[in-house]
């Protein structure tokens, strides 16, 4: 399967692209009533389910966590929700900090106590050793200067939550990706609260500290966050480009019984997006967002931990790219000093 993944990976490149990867779609209305509109960003467009080559990563979730292939209208080619490395087993898995189908621990200090230290990634040996603790809605990958330190042990559901240890000499960079997943491969939804093309949400929050317990890293504006796959579009003259910033507020999110016939934008990923080098200067500072918006406070595996997620003097925010709801597959990173 990972070879299959590095093969699309490869002929999924924009470049036989002629109009700096931009298309030009003539205003339709198609029966169901939906606006297809001018696109002229930058994404490759698709439209429709993708197709389904591994029915699901984790069998033993509450929702199917399916990977797809889909190809847009310029011929491109593209792995939804995302490429990612869960059936690698050279990338680890991270510790639990309270994973139903785990280790649940009751609180931070007693996931910290239980640490297995041969789970602590070295990489500077002369470092010093790091602690996070990941929330995140709902897959992450986590690297540091490059390095593979840990990915989520479910990809869908059932919520749950993760402390890390690695050892590194500052300057660092975290550099983490997101992804939202979806049921309806392709299309950014899922079967939720009585709509069939629920248009489900993100949300990542951590807290990094030392060996002293003090924070030296919380999840906040000062983050960079960039989209890299946003769906379900019904409307393509909604998104906008200013620089580097893909929006799409002016589009709508409301979920459908129906969802087939929307669309999806899709960025192709910079090869080197993890490493410490990686230039994001251009990137758009990430959003927050509350707790409330994110619909957190019903979950055991964060708010057993808002000792450290809710710390008043060291408060970690929930980050996404612009559009929590849209965006599905998010790369953030932040350089500690």
């Amino acid at each position: 399967m990972t070879i299959l993944f590095v093969i699309i990976s490869c002929i999924s490149c924009n470049s036989d692209n002629s109009d700096d990867n931009n298309t030009d779609d003539e205003v339709v209305t198609d029966d169901d009533g939906v606006t297809t509109g001018d696109y002229s960003g930058t994404a490759s467009v698709s439209q429709g389910l993708a197709t389904t080559v591994t029915e699901n990563l984790y069998p033993a979730g509450q929702r199917v966590a399916g990977i797809g292939t889909i190809t847009a209208t310029d011929d491109s080619v593209w792995i939804v929700p995302a490429e990612v490395n869960y059936t690698d087993s050279s990338f680890p898995f991270a510790p639990d900090l309270s994973n139903p189908d785990g280790t649940e621990y009751a609180s931070a200090a007693e996931a910290l106590s239980a640490f297995d230290d041969s789970n602590i990634v070295e990489i500077d040996a002369s470092g010093e050793i790091i602690t996070g603790y990941i929330f995140s809605d709902n897959y992450f990958e986590l690297y540091i200067n490059g390095v593979p330190v840990g990915k989520d042990a479910i990809p869908f559901t059932q919520f749950n939550s993760h402390i890390v240890k690695f050892r590194v000499s500052r300057p660092f960079k975290i550099a983490m990706k997101l992804v939202d997943w979806e049921e309806n491969l392709g299309l950014g939804s899922e079967n939720n609260q009585g709509s069939d093309y629920y248009a489900g949400d993100g949300g990542m929050v951590a807290v990094f500290k030392d060996v002293s317990e003090n924070s030296i890293a919380t999840t906040g504006s000062e983050w960079k966050a960039q989209t890299f796959y946003t769906s379900p579009i019904k409307d393509l003259s909604c998104p906008t480009e200013n620089g580097t910033t893909r929006s799409t507020s002016n589009c709508n999110t409301d979920s459908e019984n129906d969802g087939t016939s929307f669309y999806a934008l899709h960025w192709e990923l910079p090869e080197t997006w993890m490493n410490e080098d990686f230039d994001s200067t251009d990137w758009p500072n990430a959003t927050t967002y509350t707790n409330e918006t994110i619909v957190v406070n019903n979950k055991p595996s964060y708010t057993n931990f808002t000792d450290i997620f809710d710390d008043p003097e060291n408060d970690a925010e929930f980050i996404w790219s612009t559009n929590v709801i849209l965006d599905n597959q998010v790369i953030v990173n932040y350089t500690v000093q």
